[in-house]
């Protein structure tokens, strides 16, 4: 009998997006629950660290995106062969995670003239490092993050790329061909296609 997934978060697609693609990927039945930001005071104590996302299977809860989807990824059939290639999926998940904390950053800011600078600094400085990098290691690996085939890392990815975009206001794939090569090898995966069609719309 397969497992009852239950996924809580926010009404955006943020950190939950990733989890809501993997689960879509493996053509899983999931609830997905989300909570108003008004009602969520009176859910937290509820959760097991007091933040989302919490999959629940079989009733059971788990947090963490990160090792929610490395451990869908085992699933739905998109880990690595062999734990070496559990590694090198590790790292570019990680490499995006580290992408993701400094885009995020500014926005925490509450000082105006202070989240402007840092989000300058984002656009000018780490972007720039980090995402050609980035795609040359596509490029490396026939279009994909890793191994040169389809990873969990790929859907993480690509599930986050409208999140950012919100964020930070463009698409970080724009300038880079590999990496939009592997946003668009994602999202023509016809599981991904269905649930992007159907997905509630949000800003982020």
């Amino acid at each position: 009998m397969a497992p009852k997934y239950k996924l809580t978060y926010f009404p955006i697609m943020g950190l939950a997006e990733p989890i809501r693609f993997l689960l879509s990927y493996g053509k899983t039945e999931f609830e997905d629950v989300r909570c108003e930001m008004e009602k969520w005071p009176s859910m937290k104590e509820s959760t097991p660290f007091g933040q989302l996302p919490v999959l629940e299977i079989d009733g059971k809860k788990t947090w963490q995106s990160h090792a929610i989807c490395r451990y869908l990824g085992k699933q739905m059939g998109l880990a690595g062969a062999n734990d070496w290639e559990d590694l090198q999926i590790d790292m570019a998940a990680d490499t995006i995670s580290d992408i993701r904390m400094k885009m995020v950053s500014p926005a925490h800011e509450t000082d105006e003239t202070l989240k402007q600078k840092k989000k300058a600094a984002v656009i000018n400085e780490s972007l720039p490092f980090l995402l050609p990098r980035l795609d040359q290691m596509v490029k490396e690996n026939g279009g994909y993050l890793a191994n040169g085939k389809l990873s969990w890392a790929d859907l993480y990815f690509v599930a986050l790329i409208d999140y950012l975009k919100a964020i930070i206001g463009f698409d970080i794939t724009k300038d880079y061909s590999n990496l939009a090569v592997l946003k668009k090898t994602v999202l023509e995966i016809p599981a991904i296609k269905q649930w992007v069609a159907k997905r509630p719309k949000t800003e982020k």
